[in-house]
């Protein structure tokens, strides 16, 4: 059985180095293996497992992407703030 990251949140470097598109495609894979009933109950513990950890990865890639589409404006006082870049 493949064994779960250590602390919470942590992404193994294995799928830490893939990109959004990868790791949301091997999730999708996933998924669809677990629908099938196919797996038995170790195989689905650890691809679940390996699932959460893909899921972790594209969640924070999406929050690095929206960090990376975040306008910036002149706050108050003059000081330099960003805001969504949606919320005009």
């Amino acid at each position: 059985m493949a064994k779960a990251p250590e602390k919470s949140g942590e992404i193994p470097p294995e799928i830490a180095k893939l990109s959004f598109e990868e790791a949301l495609s091997s999730l999708e894979d996933i998924v669809e293996r677990l629908e099938s009933g196919d797996v038995n109950l170790d195989g689905s513990i650890d691809i679940y497992t390996r699932g959460t950890a893909l899921r972790l990865h594209c969640e924070a890639k999406l929050k690095d992407a929206q960090a990376k589409i975040d306008k910036i404006v002149k706050g108050p006082g003059g000081g330099v703030a960003t805001e969504p870049a949606d919320a005009d």
